[in-house]
């Protein structure tokens, strides 16, 4: 699994950036993710920027007051050579809507269409790349905003809400009014195919009162089966229970946790890469046991699946 945080995507374009053409006048992004990009790349080239909107119906540009951009034109129309870019593609359809809708005003200009992040079949799709990341990958961007959630296990607490703190967390009626009360972080777009957490099983009822709350969907809720707080601790089995429920899940491809030491342990025991939420960064499947065993349900299913298509 690849994976580009918001950090990844800096760096990634101030390292390309020797391959943007000089005489760009102006960049356009892509809504939303394209903005992202745009920004940055604008600012790093120390170009105009506006979205495609803005551009359409030329609207004037606007610009801060510590520096000014280069070139003296206050209207996109105004460019000659334009910049249009989106953070990534993949089949080309957002690359094709901007194409259409731009169309009309080529007359007179160049549009080049760009990505920062393309892979080996979506390349094609434009003129300019920056990266290529090959598939599967995932953005911290859009991490919670894609079907493959479906797919994915997420932890709870430090992702979808803050932790208890340690006053909070006493196993009553305190943590029962932070289980009603937890501020949500990620608001996830799609289902989520698993939630897996350390939470005890009597908590169930308060957890899924609070995902409804939030309108966050789920699939499946797993929770830790224990009598007690001070049970779970005498067993130290959170980061064990959340590996077994992972490696269990054979269509699972990514854990989402928010702790990077229980990132790492469950990489290990699993055999399957872990998104160690808090330093954003991919714990990669350890070589052992547990990923060859992994490796082969893989391509047990691959296997399958390529079986199924031949016959139809």
């Amino acid at each position: 699994m690849n994976f580009k945080s918001f950090g990844d995507l800096a760096r990634d374009i101030a390292a390309n950036l020797w391959k943007v053409p000089r005489d760009i006048d102006l960049v356009v992004g892509i809504p939303r993710s394209g903005l992202m990009a745009a920004s940055i790349l604008a600012l790093q080239l120390n170009k105009r920027f506006c979205d495609i909107r803005a551009f359409v119906e030329n609207r004037p540009l606007a610009t801060g007051h510590t520096r000014r951009p280069d070139g003296e034109f206050t209207h996109p129309h105004d460019a000659r050579r334009v910049l249009v870019i989106d953070d990534s593609v993949d089949s080309g359809s957002s690359i094709a809507a901007a194409r259409a809708e731009l169309a009309p005003l080529a007359a007179g200009r160049e549009l080049v269409f760009g990505a920062v992040y393309v892979h080996t079949h979506s390349a094609g799709h434009v003129e300019l790349a920056l990266e290529r990341v090959e598939m599967p990958r995932v953005f911290a961007w859009n991490l919670f905003h894609r079907v493959e959630l479906q797919n994915f296990c997420v932890d709870i607490d430090g992702v979808l809400c803050g932790d208890p703190s340690g006053a909070e967390n006493d196993d009553g009626q305190r943590y029962a009014a932070f289980l009603a009360n937890a501020r949500p972080m990620a608001r996830p777009s799609y289902p989520i195919g698993h939630l897996v957490s350390s939470r005890l099983e009597r908590y169930r009822q308060h957890t899924v009162d609070w995902l409804d709350a939030h309108g966050i969907r789920f699939n499946h809720l797993h929770l830790l089966d224990l009598p007690s707080a001070a049970e779970r601790r005498r067993q130290g089995c959170h980061a064990r229970f959340k590996a077994e429920v992972y490696r269990s899940l054979e269509e699972s491809a990514l854990f989402i946790e928010s702790e990077p030491a229980q990132a790492a342990e469950i990489a290990r025991l699993s055999g399957k890469p872990v998104l160690d939420y808090a330093n954003q960064r991919i714990v990669p499947a350890t070589w052992n046991g547990a990923y060859l065993s992994a490796r082969g349900v893989s391509l047990r299913r691959r296997v399958v699946r390529r079986l199924q298509q031949a016959l139809q």
